[in-house]
C-alpha cells in the first residue's frame, strides 16, 4: 500500500471489494483523485492513518469529518507536518485507502466523495492496513473513529498488541456509548498505548480537539501534545489516558 493511488484492502481469503454496492462511478472518481496527487515530499513531516466507520450510521460523523479535517493540518504545523492517509470501511466487504496526503484539501477532495453505506465493521482489516503499511513507512500513530464493534475482540487485541511493539499509538474515537463498543475501543488503545476517547456528534468541538490532540502526537510526538495540552482539556485526557495505559 505504499503507491500513490489508492485502492482496496483485499481481505486474506481473495474477497475483493463490494463495488456493486457503491453508486456509479463513485469508486473511479475516487481512484482517479487520487492518481493526481502529486507524489508526496513530507520530509520529516508525521504521519497519521485517519481511519473512519463509513457504514450508514455514519454518515452525520462523515460529514463532520469532513468539515474539521484540515484543522488536524494546521496543528500539526508547528511540530514538522503532517501526511494523512485516509482509510474508511463500509458495504458488506469495501476497505480502501487513499494515498499520502499533505494538503487538507486534497484529503477533503477524497472525503467528500464518499457516501456512507449500510454493512458492518472492518476494523481487523484497519489494523492490518495500519501493521502492513508500517512496514514500509514510518507511522506513529493511527485514528479511528467510529460508533459500533461487531467483531471479535480477541482478534482484535492480537493486532494491537502488535501495533503497540512498534510503537504505534492508536487513538479511538467514539461517538455514542455504545457499551461493547467501549469496552473494546478501550481495549485496542490500551494495548497500543493510545487513547480511547468519547465525543459528541452535535456538538463539534468535541470531535476537532480529540483530532488536534492526535495529529500533534503525529507530527511531534508527547511532546507536541503536552504542549497544545495546556489549552484543552481534552488533549489534557488523551495524555491522561496514555499514561494510564502504561502503568
Amino acid at each position: 500500500m505504499t503507491d500513490k493511488s489508492d485502492k482496496a484492502l483485499e481481505k486474506r481469503a481473495g474477497a475483493g471489494v463490494a463495488a456493486g454496492r457503491s453508486a456509479p462511478g463513485e469508486i473511479d472518481r475516487f481512484l482517479g483523485a487520487a492518481k493526481q496527487l502529486a507524489p508526496l515530499a513530507t520530509g520529516q513531516a508525521g504521519r497519521l492513518v485517519f481511519a473512519l466507520d463509513a457504514t450508514m450510521s455514519r454518515q452525520p460523523t462523515w460529514d463532520l469529518a469532513c468539515s474539521l479535517q484540515a484543522k488536524m493540518f494546521e496543528v500539526a504545523a508547528t511540530s514538522g507536518g503532517l501526511a494523512v492517509q485516509l482509510v474508511y470501511f463500509r458495504g458488506l466487504a469495501e476497505c480502501r485507502a487513499s494515498g499520502w496526503v499533505g494538503e487538507p484539501r486534497r484529503l477533503n477532495g477524497l472525503m467528500s466523495g464518499i457516501a456512507c453505506q449500510g454493512g458492518q465493521t472492518q476494523i481487523a482489516r484497519v489494523l492490518k492496513h495500519v501493521r502492513d503499511e508500517a512496514r514500509s513507512v514510518p507511522i506513529r500513530a493511527f485514528v479511528f473513529v467510529g460508533d459500533a464493534m461487531e467483531e471479535e475482540v480477541d482478534a482484535l487485541a492480537g493486532l494491537a498488541g502488535e501495533l503497540g511493539l512498534r510503537g504505534i499509538r492508536g487513538f479511538l474515537f467514539q461517538e455514542g456509548h455504545d457499551p461493547a463498543a467501549s469496552a473494546a475501543f478501550a481495549t485496542l488503545a490500551r494495548l497500543t498505548g493510545g487513547a480511547h476517547a468519547r465525543f459528541d456528534g452535535a456538538a463539534p468541538d468535541s470531535l476537532l480537539d480529540l483530532l488536534r490532540g492526535a495529529a500533534a502526537y503525529a507530527a511531534g510526538g508527547r511532546e507536541a501534545m503536552l504542549k497544545l495540552a495546556t489549552g484543552s482539556p481534552a488533549v489534557r485526557g488523551l495524555l491522561g489516558s496514555m499514561d494510564g495505559g502504561r502503568r
